[in-house]
């Protein structure tokens, strides 16, 4: 009896591969873009994005490179805005506002005749 050779297949098995532009999700993650927000973008899931290493390492490159062109707009800023470097310092160089309140005689006296004045005034039913 003669053994037969199995036939090839000539179709592919299973789904076709999504193709994703990388370049297009590291521009939108480049402004903040969410990976929710790209995926709308680009028609895909979001669970294919979630599971594809390549697109995770380019958004996560995307959102550092936002990153740092936000921080150097907010030191251009700074150099015309006092706000923006009082905002600056505290957040990078731990910079705080410290309020020191210095209350006098008259006004401790003040609160403890107000206090007195509670305690005496107490009627309590007896």
């Amino acid at each position: 009896m003669p053994v037969r050779k199995p036939k090839k297949s000539t179709r592919k098995v299973g789904r076709p591969k999504i193709q994703i532009d990388y370049e297009t999700c590291e521009k939108l993650a480049s402004i903040f873009c969410t990976q929710s927000e790209i995926a709308a973008f680009i028609d895909v899931s979001l669970s294919t994005l979630d599971h594809d290493k390549e697109f995770l390492r380019i958004h996560r490159k995307g959102i550092e490179i936002a990153k740092m062109s936000l921080r150097r707009k907010q030191f251009k800023l700074a150099d015309k805005s006092a706000g923006m470097a009082i905002f600056l310092g505290k957040n990078y160089l731990g910079q705080r506002d410290t309020q020191e309140f210095d209350i006098g005689e008259n006004v401790q006296e003040y609160f403890k005749k107000i206090a007195d004045a509670i305690e005496g005034s107490d009627t309590s039913p007896a």
